[in-house]
């Protein structure tokens, strides 16, 4: 037969036989040219079924008129066999990992997928799959299907070559369009004018994960990315620990020489949170609120989302439970409330997120809050955990609209913690917005092993409140202290009448954390950087009184209660050391924790102090270091040197 006759009989083929397949297909309710699943109804949350009676209204799809060669549809059905059979065992990595992190055997594997069967044909209809062994399916990026396991999509995603599965695309990291806060650097105040200094604590740490990024990459990060109270108190400190759960805080203070200006010195005020054991801590009931827009589609986004929320699975108990609520261009629940103990239905719904579209992230907090409140636990700690990369973009995108939306579900027992994931395009202003006023902390995760340290090491302080609303206030002496600066704490300040209103929100501590913060003063008769006032001159009240640097008050709330309490603690004589070098390792490495950051903010009020003597006082002051985070310091700051070297600009 001649090549001409020959195409003319396969084009004949091709259009009697397409309509014939495509309406044997509708009839096993089988998506076209592909062995028909499962089909019983899966309840739909209210999200899909608005999204599918849009669908239902519109034009009927148009008639086929082609239908694909059988070899190709044979290698489309291999190519989704073989992303299936990858899903199985990334299901089962990660139970294993869960297992190990656990200290005990990992689960059951997922079971392997049997083998596509072959392509349908005109005269055969597509074989169901085996009994009990259910076809598993990819989680849609925007419709969302959730009956309290897996959500589902309607359809799966076209196949991809061979080539691209094994080498895909991943989009390029966005670069410079972060969103800081900026607020700027605070001063030395003269006792004689302003002696009271008040300030929320907190003991975020999202600002030092961010330098590290920024530093690993050889990139000095911005100025205003650097918060110096969250660079130190990134960093356990071995203050002493109350001893019981009724006074949940102990104070330590120091007095030594500035170890970068001479004539200065330094104060060192510490608390140490009570430790909550194990078999006395609350029930914990968190909604994983999970970013899934398309910018998450890179390595150390989505899945090191996945990877994170994994670990933290491990420091659950059986009385905790989970449940998952993502969103991009829409947002839906992906995980009914579920006991964490059913670790192996939690693990497949977090395997299962996928990235794609626009970030409708005040529509996830809408619905993750609602979730919460519906399954709300008064004798729990209820907490949403937001994991994202960036900006909100659809939807309610106002930084003070959410910010009120936070602080009224604030008030119904409800605290949100912040995970940033990525960099190039994160809103940390709205993310610090967002923990502060939720009563939570913010974190960000860059790597697999800062993951291990908030979510796993550090879990109970993640997610257990020892108190609320805690204030600190620092009277300082006139008579001792000509002038004072605290150094960071700028988006912290509160007014000096906030400290006794107990209606003014403030700061979280958790279970065992410390916090500490540092002032450097000017001793009276000191080298002053303003002049003094010509009159009124204060004197001490007592005898008593007139050796004290500066007296601490810390104003606390127990978190079930809405009444403060209040711990004194005088600062004098008594805790001074004569030199840098004889203070505490704890004071002494805070301390060149703090040079460090002031060095990246432009090294104002440090003088010529120099990245060298940052990393040789951080040296000599690591002490035990159990998990290794001030070594790891000492070569951030020396990351830090050659990237100046890249930036001469910069100091």
């Amino acid at each position: 037969m001649t090549p001409i006759r020959t195409a003319l009989a396969a084009s004949v083929v091709v259009i009697v036989a397409a309509p014939i397949a495509w309406q044997l297909s509708r009839e096993q309710g089988a998506p076209f040219g592909r062995p028909a699943e499962d089909t019983a109804p899966i309840p739909k949350s209210v999200i899909e079924q608005a999204a599918d009676d849009k669908r239902d209204t519109a034009a009927s799809p148009p008639p086929v008129t082609t239908m694909p060669p059988a070899d190709a549809t044979a290698g489309k059905l291999r190519d989704e066999a073989a992303q299936r059979q990858r899903a199985a065992e990334a299901a089962n990595q990660t139970m294993a990992m869960v297992g190990a992190e656990a200290g005990h055997a990992a689960p059951p594997a997922v079971a392997p997928m049997p083998p596509p069967a072959p392509p349908p044909t005109l005269l055969s209809k597509p074989s169901p799959p085996p009994s009990g062994q259910p076809q598993p399916r990819a989680l849609h990026k925007e419709a969302f299907r959730s009956s309290g396991d897996v959500a589902r999509p309607a359809a799966p995603a076209p196949a991809r070559s061979i080539a691209a599965m094994e080498a895909p695309a991943q989009p390029a990291e966005p670069v410079g369009q972060e969103k800081f806060d900026g607020k700027p650097q605070s001063g030395f105040k003269s006792t004689q004018e302003a002696p009271v200094s008040t300030f929320s604590i907190d003991v975020d740490t999202a600002s030092y994960g961010y330098v590290r990024a920024s530093l690993n990459r050889n990139v000095l990060p911005p100025a205003a990315a650097v918060r110096t109270e969250e660079l130190i108190n990134y960093f356990p400190y071995n203050y002493p620990v109350p001893e019981n759960r009724e006074t949940p805080f102990k104070v330590t203070a120091s007095v030594f020489p500035s170890p970068w200006a001479e004539g200065r010195k330094i104060v060192r005020v510490g608390i140490k949170g009570y430790e909550i054991q194990p078999e006395t801590r609350p029930k914990a009931n968190l909604v994983f609120l999970v970013d899934t827009s398309g910018s998450m589609n890179g390595p150390n986004r989505l899945p090191l989302v996945k990877q994170s929320l994994s670990l933290l699975l491990t420091k659950l108990g059986e009385g905790d439970r989970v449940a998952i609520v993502a969103y991009a261009g829409e947002a839906g629940t992906v995980l009914e409330p579920t006991p964490a103990s059913d670790k192996q239905k939690i693990l497949s719904a977090i395997e299962g997120l996928g990235a794609g579209g626009s970030t409708a992230g005040g529509e996830g907090l809408r619905q993750a809050y609602a979730l919460a409140e519906r399954n709300f636990d008064p004798k729990a700690v209820n907490r949403v955990m937001l994991a994202t990369d960036g900006d909100f973009n659809v939807g309610i995108t106002s930084q003070e609209e959410l910010k009120g939306f936070v602080e009224r579900k604030r008030e119904t027992g409800i605290f949100l913690s912040v995970l940033g994931f990525g960099m190039g395009n994160t809103n940390d202003a709205l993310m610090q917005t967002l923990a502060q006023n939720g009563n939570g902390t913010a974190a960000t995760i860059d790597t697999i092993n800062e993951a291990r340290k908030v979510l796993v090491e550090e879990a109970t302080a993640t997610l257990f409140p020892i108190a609320k609303d805690v204030k600190i206030q620092v009277e300082f002496n006139p008579t001792t202290v000509a002038e004072y600066r605290l150094i960071g704490y700028e988006t912290r300040a509160l007014a000096r009448e906030d400290f006794e209103n107990d209606k003014v929100d403030a700061g979280e501590i958790g279970s065992g954390q410390s916090a500490t913060a540092l002032y450097e003063i000017v001793p009276a008769g000191g080298p002053r950087t303003v002049p003094p006032l010509r009159y009124g001159e204060a004197k001490p009240e007592t005898a008593s009184q007139a050796g004290e640097y500066a007296f601490v008050k810390v104003r606390y709330k127990q978190p079930d209660q809405d009444v403060s309490k209040l711990i004194e603690t005088p600062v004098g004589p008594s805790v001074e050391q004569p030199s840098f070098d004889k203070a505490d390792e704890d004071a002494r490495f805070a301390t060149a924790v703090a040079g460090f950051g002031e060095i990246l903010r432009g090294g104002k009020w440090t003088g010529k102090l120099k990245l060298d003597d940052v990393a040789k006082w951080a040296s000599a002051a690591r002490g035990e270091d159990p998990y290794g985070y001030r070594s790891e310091f000492v070569q951030i700051v020396r990351a830090a040197k050659s990237a100046q070297a890249l930036h001469p600009s910069r100091r």
